[in-house]
């Protein structure tokens, strides 16, 4: 960002979110004079930063929403937001597929004219320019080990959690045929419900009468995973309840029936919030 003046032989510019300041002559002072700590100018740098802040959480955001419910996203789109630094901070480094579901690639650039530059598994980078892409959700990788240790060999990182999301997959054997709740997490003790819900927010799931829930689309079907936290208001011990899934009429799903990507994200709602118990400790424990 370009250095603005403000009088009194001295300029101002934002360095990693923060204000700082300069003598005209170019020295770079360890810390704001006082004179510039009320400035106008100084005051419209704090709150650029501020709302370059929010932007940059909402772009994060909706890359994330895109990956855990592997929506098409345009590729056109892509392009469009990829000179904004906050997309392209969110958005670089993630894993992307094209027409080819078993062509899976690390997503580095955009051109001018729009293609994705990706470095697919074989190291190689190439252009992609279908019409969309996804980002999908981890637990739909082929292959997935390979790919982190591919990534972790490219010094991959990424802003929104993807490939070294943690998952869980549903057991293919061992579920009762009409059983529609899980009790894996269940009995996390909490010194009060209102701990648990403060949890639920603070992870950025939804808390919604006596449940934390959040909803992933999962093969083109909407489906609320949901863990009861407690009566709402109630001020004594609480603990986590069982995992359970809902349609988008609020029907009960069946286990045997959940898909993958609402599965693993159920049960990584359920295993986050049941970190958060009190543990015993002692001769009781």
């Amino acid at each position: 960002m370009a250095w603005l003046a403000v009088g009194e032989g001295y300029e101002i510019t934002l360095d990693d979110g923060r204000v700082v300041a300069r003598r005209s002559e170019g020295r770079q002072l360890k810390t704001l004079p006082k004179a510039l700590r009320d400035h106008p100018e100084t005051d419209r740098l704090r709150r650029l930063s501020e709302w370059l802040d929010r932007h940059l959480a909402a772009c994060v955001a909706q890359v994330d929403t895109w990956m855990v419910s592997s929506l098409p996203v345009p590729t056109a789109l892509i392009a469009r937001v990829w000179p904004d630094e906050a997309w392209q901070s969110a958005l670089r480094d993630m894993a992307v597929v094209g027409d080819d579901p078993d062509e899976v690639g690390f997503l580095r650039d955009v051109t001018e004219d729009g293609e994705l530059k990706v470095v697919d598994l074989d190291g190689e980078t190439v252009r992609l320019s279908p019409r969309t892409v996804t980002l999908p959700h981890p637990v739909l990788l082929p292959d997935l080990e390979d790919v982190r240790d591919f990534a972790a060999e490219l010094g991959i990182t990424q802003r929104v959690e993807q490939i070294h999301r943690p998952t869980w997959t549903r057991p293919a054997t061992g579920l009762a045929a009409s059983a529609t709740e899980i009790r894996d997490y269940a009995g996390g003790k909490f010194p009060s419900r209102f701990g648990i819900a403060g949890r639920a927010t603070a992870l950025g799931y939804r808390v919604s009468g006596g449940y934390a829930t959040c909803k992933v689309r999962d093969g083109g079907l909407s489906t609320e995973a949901s863990v009861w936290i407690g009566e709402p208001y109630w001020d004594g011990e609480s603990e986590t309840g069982g995992l359970g899934w809902r349609d988008e009429d609020g029907r009960a799903v069946r286990l045997s029936e959940v898909g993958p990507v609402a599965w693993s994200e159920g049960m990584r709602m359920a295993a986050a919030l049941y970190a958060g118990r009190t543990i015993e400790k002692g001769g009781d424990a």
